[in-house]
């Protein structure tokens, strides 16, 4: 019964695509636009995009008004939590009223792209010339089927995490930077048992990592060392599962089950929330952590100094696995962001307009720095001075959260300090001598889909207890072989399938 009712509830969201309320909404839209009165009003336009912490703008927020005043609409946001966003979204899709712009995420993205939801927005492009101007060819048809243009890509710097160690731990313990693996292991080991805090108590960690829905996280540079894929590896045109890599697990986890014997890996990783590894360095407590390059240089590194005055931080690259192999944390943005196609044409020209917009020199000067006046101030010495409505209004949500330029300076400022800037670049650009691609990366499976969180939920389960030592290294075998039982050699299958049609 309950299988029966999900396949309903889904052929009324597919059916919902193709159902045309036209007459309804060329009446609503016309009364809103004055064309029965002759008066020229603004185009109505409601946004649907993703909110993390602190929410979104509220309707009146001057960054609205200014868009609003800008293009000749009426710009209306909802602002949905990224953790019930697709929720929301199939719920607007089965009751056929869907936003009229929108962020997308892979899965539904890859679901309704044959089902007539988007606009092509390919036949436009020469129209709005600043889509082709700051986003690369390849970010156009990536996921989107030959020939069309669905989805437009939602950029994030694939390598933007770096490694961060605390240098003065190592010059007190006379220790030199970790080249290899084997370097950094004696390295973490000695910041968790040599007291390199010098405050007499065995309070430190060498390193430490989370887990994500059931995923390693910023574990990346030790995973890759040892030959495993970011997700997926390809060897001889075929893709294959890390859950299947057992070799290369076995010698993975070894490592991680030595760091986690001898004291150099945090003993609490398996209950770590997203930011305790980070806020174990803050505190002084870790010797080595992955940091995002932008917040380093304005929140983590004046956290540490606060406490610890003489602390000096540096730039670790990834340490050399047992053949020479390095990777960085590397993650490839499937989000899209997509244009209602059963809209009328005024309103799919204006969503274009406004995207158009976002990244032009005007639009995107504002939309990262807010509005001279209000948010900032020009000074006659050249410079600008940040006002305190920026850190209240949040002027830059729309290129942080919804759509910017392919830009890793995205998030620098034109009053931040140009040292800074510049070190944030070389982070940005060390990380990228080491990406670790992920060949599988918006490709669709309609069995992961439905099945690979569980799957992922079991195995994961298995290779943390070998990790801590509950289990023998054996049951890595085993915990392969219920993967590929449970439905994940069908993944493999649909995988490749979609994989060799990118070969073609």
């Amino acid at each position: 019964m309950n299988k029966r009712i999900l396949t309903v509830k889904a052929a009324i969201i597919i059916a919902g695509f193709y159902m045309l309320s036209e007459n309804n909404r060329e009446t609503r839209d016309q009364a809103f636009n004055g064309e029965s009165s002759g008066v020229q009003a603004a185009v109505a336009l409601n946004m649907m995009a993703f909110s993390f912490g602190g929410g979104g703008w509220p309707e009146d927020h001057p960054m609205v008004k200014q868009i609003d005043q800008m293009l000749q609409m009426q710009l209306s946001i909802d602002w949905t939590p990224i953790d019930t966003y697709s929720q929301k979204l199939n719920v607007l899709a089965a009751s056929n009223e869907l936003p009229d712009l929108y962020s997308i995420e892979e899965q539904d993205f890859n679901k309704w792209k044959g089902t007539g939801a988007f606009l092509d927005i390919k036949p436009y492009l020469t129209q709005y010339p600043n889509l082709t101007a700051y986003l690369a060819p390849e970010s156009l048809s990536f996921m989107n089927p030959r020939g069309k243009v669905y989805g437009l890509p939602y950029y994030l710097t694939d390598t933007r995490d770096a490694l961060i160690i605390r240098r003065d731990w190592l010059d007190k313990l006379g220790l030199p930077l970790p080249i290899t693996l084997d370097d950094f292991l004696r390295t973490a080991t000695a910041f968790a048992l040599k007291d390199p805090d010098g405050n007499g108590k065995a309070d430190t960690s060498g390193f430490s990592f989370s887990i994500l829905n059931n995923k390693f996280n910023h574990l990346e540079f030790i995973m890759g060392a040892f030959g495993l894929g970011n997700e997926w590896i390809e060897r001889d045109h075929r893709l294959i599962p890390m859950q299947v890599q057992t070799e290369e697990l076995k010698a993975f986890l070894t490592f991680i089950n030595k760091a986690y014997e001898s004291g150099a890996l945090d003993k609490q990783f398996p209950t770590n929330k997203l930011k305790d590894p980070l806020t174990m360095l803050e505190k002084g407590k870790l010797g080595i952590s992955a940091v995002v390059p932008n917040e380093y240089y304005t929140l983590t590194l004046p956290q540490v100094k606060r406490s610890y005055p003489n602390a000096e931080l540096v730039q670790l690259l990834p340490p050399k696995g047992p053949s020479g192999l390095q990777s960085t944390y590397t993650n490839t943005s499937t989000m899209k962001i997509v244009i209602n196609a059963n809209i009328d044409q005024t309103k799919q020209q204006k969503a274009l307009q406004l995207l158009d917009y976002l990244l032009s020199d005007e639009g995107y000067d504002q939309n990262k720095n807010g509005i001279q006046g209000i948010h900032y101030t020009a000074e006659t010495d050249g410079s600008y001075k940040k006002l305190p409505a920026f850190d209240t209004d949040r002027p830059q949500l729309l290129t942080t959260w919804f759509f910017r330029r392919l830009d890793p300076d995205v998030q620098i400022r034109k009053w931040d300090d140009p040292n800074t800037a510049k070190q944030i670049r070389k982070f940005y650009d060390t990380n990228a001598k080491y990406r670790w691609p992920n060949p599988a990366a918006g490709l669709a499976s309609p069995t992961q889909a439905q099945k690979g969180p569980h799957l992922q939920a079991k195995w994961m389960d298995t290779i943390l207890k070998i990790a801590v030592g509950e289990l023998p290294m054996s049951e890595v075998d085993e915990a392969a072989a219920a993967w590929r039982r449970g439905g994940g050699e069908q993944i493999i299958q649909e995988i490749n399938s979609e994989y060799q049609k990118t070969l073609e």
